[in-house]
């Protein structure tokens, strides 16, 4: 047994806040030179850990030790001076400063009080170097993308000495050449002795990368293991208490006719014209990877994006759409794949972001709000879609991604639905809340709603979807029967055909 003590050790930690127990006597350590899983669903107390590992939380009970000394009572600078970093998936940088200021934001070398800028750039390089970045820097952050901007917030890290990492779903926005990038830098951080605590609900991500795992769940620890002891099936069960299959709740349906048909629509983000059709009571999967033309292929359907082409039927009659108005009028609903930028309303309620559609056939005389109609229709919407909020006038800002989600499509449901087009409805949530919105997906469709999915995680077109279509360089590959459907095909059919494997 080594006599080495442990990288990073949680002791015992509990933390209370009015009413709710966040953490409740969770203990597990992280090795020097190893990537640590830390797995739960929302509201398991991964967040209020991570808090208190990054000094902006100090804990009710239990303590944490770095490299076997017990920290004391800390703030984020002393935790940064300790050696410990955190990066959030809201990343905290600067917009206007530029790289190499924000790099060393606190720190910037100067002589005789000005700031030396040829030795900013110069320690700038030397940090983004490690990683293997060339940004220049003296680039504004504002003017990077996120991929960027994320080795940016790493570089700051290691500028300060970081020898503890933890990254907070990290990969959540990034295409999967950015993830297997970020994996690259992650891999060469724990060959240089680094301990990695790396927080996600991404399954494959998880098994590919990491070496232990620890689950959480309602703020107790579960259990701490090496990966390659636990099966996916496994940490399903000791998250939610649920195996993978019944997670995704799948059952056949009977079909009701036509829902929605797409003639020749041709757009931005489409390389060729797209015809295909989904019928009323049909979960419709569309998967691709990232750039395929998914999203701007739905955003055409929802007239947020002018069609240049083509028709578009629901329920077996033409309509005429030339705008998001023209598209909920007749019946066709997006719930976007950005719902924090596009979807709520951040510093509103979850009562008027549910009535937020609805609101235009209520409002007395088209002006004058109906507040008990709009009280009843969220109150009834939060029941039916178990949306956890304290009260219908909580901001929708505090409520976690799948809650948001679910609001989402409250909203929707409070409208009269013929056609809903899902992008990414589970990105960035727990596989129990997950679980939630595949069981809407699925009264939806018994209802005899047309349910329209774009997804790039396999396992969920697969374990979801009635048909799936198969995106490729903005056109329409291939669409499969789910019975046809495999992993390895769906993957085939997405690639690119000059990187497509043979045959």
């Amino acid at each position: 047994m080594s006599s080495v003590p442990p990288a990073l050790r949680f002791a015992h930690l509990a933390m209370e806040f009015p009413g709710v127990k966040a953490l409740d006597d969770v203990s597990f350590s992280v090795e020097a030179g190893s990537i640590h899983a830390l797995m739960g669903e929302n509201g398991a107390g991964k967040s209020t850990l991570l808090k208190i590992l990054s000094g902006a939380y100090q804990p009710s009970a239990g303590q944490v030790a770095i490299a076997g000394q017990v920290r004391p009572p800390a703030s984020t600078a002393t935790v940064l001076q300790a050696g410990v970093a955190v990066i959030y998936q809201e990343l905290h940088l600067v917009p206007e400063m530029s790289v190499a200021e924000n790099i060393y934001l606190g720190n910037l070398p100067h002589r005789r009080g000005w700031i030396n800028r040829h030795a900013l750039a110069q320690a700038a390089r030397r940090q983004l170097a490690r990683i293997g970045e060339s940004i220049e820097p003296d680039v504004k952050v504002r003017q990077l993308p996120l991929a960027q901007r994320q080795m940016v917030e790493i570089a700051k890290a290691l500028s300060r000495g970081a020898r503890i990492l933890a990254f907070d779903e990290p990969t959540s926005s990034l295409s999967d050449r950015e993830v297997q990038r970020l994996f690259t830098i992650i891999r060469d951080l724990r060959a240089d002795g680094c301990a990695i605590l790396y927080v996600s609900h991404r399954m494959e991500e998880v098994f590919a990368l990491c070496d232990r795992l620890t689950i959480l769940r309602d703020g107790h620890h579960v259990t701490t293991c090496a990966l390659a002891t636990i099966t996916r099936d496994d940490v399903v069960q000791k998250m939610v208490g649920r195996t993978l299959e019944n997670v995704f709740q799948y059952t056949p349906r009977a079909l009701k006719g036509p829902g929605l048909s797409v003639h020749g629509i041709a757009g931005p983000g489409l390389t060729a014209p797209c015809t295909w059709a989904a019928q009323a009571g049909e979960i419709f999967g569309c998967f691709g990877l990232v750039g395929a033309g998914r999203s701007e292929l739905l955003r055409l359907i929802f007239g947020a994006t002018r069609k240049t082409a083509g028709s578009i039927s629901v329920g077996g009659r033409p309509v005429t759409v030339h705008s998001p108005r023209d598209a909920i009028a007749a019946g066709i609903v997006l719930c976007p794949e950005d719902r924090k930028k596009e979807g709520i309303i951040p510093g509103r309620s979850v009562l008027e972001n549910i009535n937020l559609s609805a609101r235009r056939r209520t409002a007395r005389g088209g002006v004058l709000i109906n507040e008990n109609w709009e009280r009843t229709n969220a109150e009834a919407r939060i029941s039916q879609l178990r949306v956890r909020t304290p009260s219908a006038q909580q901001l929708i800002r505090h409520l976690s991604g799948g809650n948001q989600q679910k609001v989402i499509l409250g909203r929707w449901l409070s409208e009269n639905v013929k056609v809903i087009l899902l992008d990414e409805p589970t990105r960035g949530i727990d596989i129990g809340a997950k679980s939630e919105v595949y069981a809407i997906m699925q009264t939806l469709a018994r209802a005899g709603v047309c349910v329209i999915m774009v997804s790039s995680e396999i396992p969920e077109v697969l374990g979801v979807a009635d048909r799936i279509a198969v995106m490729r360089s903005g056109q329409i590959a291939a669409v499969l029967e789910r019975a046809e459907a495999n992993a390895e095909i769906l993957l085939r059919l997405a690639l690119p055909v000059e990187n497509s494997p043979p045959p």
